[in-house]
């Protein structure tokens, strides 16, 4: 810059021309806002960075590469197709699948590939020959396995982003709670959360035309899907013109966090076992021994020894929906609790007296007395239960606690309920 400057005063001073010195001038000056625009001619040019500054990333995709950059064909997993076959199918030779299959290591488990599954394969060759760079195949509804099928061979997961979306149901019952809710926009998954937390208030069996229910409610949604249901806020159930509110609040016990306005458990607890016993004589199983038969077969049931003639109770309330003698199981008398759970007692030596089909007992009322009657050694209760018409076994049951909420928790809860109720659209007609 020095010897530019020089030479341009060197032609000023020689020169003869006056409009030639005036052009000189101009380049002068513009010589001199440079030179000092340049840090007053100092050889280092650089720019200072402020020390606080901070880098910022390029963004980057989920996927963990650019997939605009290259070229996709997409399909599905098919039928009976091993992970070998799909990446030959795509265009990876053998050495490359095993190297994929080795980077997967604990990330992927490859023999998991479901048929039907979506995948896109990205080339960089616009004719989609060649091997792939790379596959992304959807795992599941909220995320992806990416394969990276050239040198460095690498497995990642690639999560989408998925949103708790809180929503608002109103739905009148005309034929089914399924059809109202799937009417009203709202989604089917959500009659199952309602089944579960009203299984002790409402039958589901016996839902009514006109019958309504009212739900402030969380959705987990992903990429415009409905994941799941996720929590049941505040909800209110309408039958025969009276409300049966439930809240939501956990109080961190481990226990019940549905409660109706009064603090109360909306769940009514079961009785640890249906009668007196000694000990129990065989467990829920899939793989017992028969004692009579000697074949190994399922008894998803739990045997309680005890004397002929023992009373048996229903372990809650319900409707008898049969009392009969089933050939192996002896005298037996079925129970429907609700929509979700339903017992049997099997091998009984007689029923209560009084006791018929389609009448409603209460927790605790005697039902029967203990036998062995039907294909057994000698007198004990087979005793079962079903959720959802699976059995389970009765022994590690879940029964939620029937006691009322903490005191200390009172303030907070109503709170909560205050909050919740406010929170409904429509809340002119609650009571």
């Amino acid at each position: 810059m020095k010897e530019a400057l020089s030479y341009v005063l060197w032609k000023g001073y020689f020169c003869r021309n006056y409009i030639m010195k005036y052009r000189i001038i101009f380049l002068l000056v513009a010589a001199v806002v440079l030179l000092s625009s340049c840090g007053g001619g100092g050889s280092d040019t650089s720019v200072s960075v402020p020390e606080d500054a901070e880098e910022v990333a390029a963004p980057q995709h989920r996927f963990g590469f650019e997939p605009d950059t290259l070229f996709a064909a997409e399909g599905k997993i098919r039928k009976n197709e091993f992970f070998s076959n799909f990446m030959a199918r795509l265009g990876l030779d053998a050495s490359g699948s095993y190297s994929v299959v080795t980077a997967c290591d604990t990330v992927f488990d490859v023999r998991r590939l479901r048929a039907g599954n979506a995948y896109r394969a990205y080339y960089a060759d616009s004719t989609l020959s060649g091997r792939p760079d790379y596959v992304v195949y959807e795992r599941d509804a909220s995320s992806d396995v990416v394969f990276r099928c050239m040198e460095p061979y690498s497995v990642w997961i690639s999560e989408r982003p998925v949103e708790l979306v809180r929503k608002y149901a109103d739905v009148t019952i005309e034929s089914s709670l399924w059809n109202a809710l799937s009417d009203a926009g709202a989604s089917p998954l959500l009659v199952l959360k309602l089944s579960d937390i009203y299984a002790w208030t409402v039958d589901f069996f016996g839902l009514q035309k006109g019958d309504r229910f009212r739900v402030l409610y969380d959705e987990k949604v992903c990429e415009g899907s409905v994941m799941s249901v996720d929590t049941v806020r505040y909800a209110v159930f309408t039958h025969r013109g009276e409300d049966y509110p439930v809240i939501m609040f956990d109080q961190g016990d481990g226990g019940n966090i549905y409660w109706n306005e009064k603090g109360e458990s909306v769940r009514k607890q079961f009785l640890k076992a249906p009668l007196q016993y000694s000990r129990v004589s065989s467990g829920f199983s899939y793989s017992r021994k028969h004692p009579v038969t000697r074949r190994v077969q399922p008894h998803t049931g739990v045997d309680y020894a005890a004397p002929s003639g023992t009373p048996v109770m229903t372990i809650g309330d319900g409707v008898v929906t049969s009392m009969k003698n089933e050939g192996a199981g002896g005298n037996t008398v079925r129970i429907r609790h609700n929509s979700v759970y339903s017992t049997a007692y099997l091998h009984l030596s007689r029923y209560a007296k009084g006791l018929k089909s389609g009448q409603r007992v209460s927790q605790g009322d005697v039902i029967g007395y203990v036998g062995a009657t039907g294909r057994c050694t000698g007198p004990h209760l087979d005793f079962r239960v079903w959720k959802n018409g699976s059995p389970i076994n009765p022994l590690t049951m879940q029964s939620p606690p029937a006691e009322p909420l903490k005191e200390e928790y009172r303030a907070a809860f109503d709170s909560v309920r205050v909050v919740m109720k406010a929170s409904f659209p429509d809340r002119s007609d609650l009571r």
